[in-house]
């Protein structure tokens, strides 16, 4: 079965590639397509910049990115590159002669292979350029525990300076190394970043924290003081959303996300 978009003038066609991969990477391309949807619904997308990856389940050195050039709502299970660690495709779908070759961004291999050759335990990985997150990766005092939601991460997030776009593989042990075994972090001067033991956690902790930022930019805009939560009580509501101390974060949203996606336009499992 075929999926047709209308892009750049011409049907972008994408045939499926269901049948040429295992059940376990068809569901990490499902939910990785779904994510991209989800992240464009929100208004967390940047055109063709920024990137959503997932590690195939049952082949850790490999991971599935979008191809650079399309747009987050056009992402289907079966227009994901699948790439190895050292930045080889494995795996493309045909878009069709006279389209612009969607390849693989280097900003996408860099940051996506850093932190899969680093951290073992992650599945996906989510990095945006929204406003209120680059506004906030540009302020020095960063992110403030100035409400519940940011509390979630104040304590337990990383931070990364820009030393250019992430093109030189070089770069990887730099960013993975300021990752360390965090799951949240702000790239100063340039965007958010997070990841997670599945897709759904990885997408929760990014809105959770875009959110944050979002009311941090609100807050601070109103030119009146600030009112940071005093530590005790910010150390007391981190310690509520340590890991493992309530519920894995995601898991059940998730579900209900999907059938947001079911009912507006499933073509993102083709």
């Amino acid at each position: 079965m075929d999926t047709s978009y209308a892009g750049m003038g011409q049907e972008l066609r994408i045939g499926s590639l269901r049948g040429q991969v295992s059940e376990a990477e068809w569901r990490a391309r499902v939910d990785l397509a779904a994510c991209y949807r989800l992240c464009d619904h929100y208004g967390m997308s940047d055109m063709i910049a920024t990137h959503i990856s997932a590690r195939v389940p049952d082949a850790p050195d490999q991971f599935l990115v979008i191809a650079h050039g399309l747009l987050f709502h056009e992402v289907t299970a079966s227009s994901l590159l699948k790439v190895s660690l050292d930045g080889t495709v494995l795996l493309a779908p045909a878009f069709g002669e006279g389209l612009p070759d969607y390849n693989l961004q280097p900003a996408a291999f860099v940051i996506h292979s850093a932190i899969y050759r680093a951290r073992p335990d992650v599945m996906a990985a989510m990095h945006t350029h929204t406003v209120a997150g680059m506004a906030v990766s540009a302020l020095q005092c960063g992110l403030l525990p100035l409400t519940q939601t940011a509390t979630r991460f104040t304590s337990r997030i990383a931070y990364h300076d820009f030393n250019g776009p992430e093109r030189d593989p070089s770069e990887r042990e730099k960013l993975a190394g300021h990752l360390g075994g965090e799951n949240v972090m702000i790239l100063r001067n340039h965007g958010l970043l997070t990841v997670g033991a599945s897709m759904a956690e990885t997408f929760n902790f990014m809105f959770g924290l875009e959110r944050a930022c979002q009311a941090q930019l609100a807050a601070m805009a109103c030119n009146t003081p600030l009112r940071v939560l005093p530590q005790a009580v910010a150390e007391l509501s981190e310690a509520a959303y340590a890991p493992g101390a309530t519920r894995v974060y995601g898991r059940k949203e998730w579900p209900g996300l999907l059938r947001m996606l079911d009912r507006a336009d499933p073509s993102y499992r083709d």
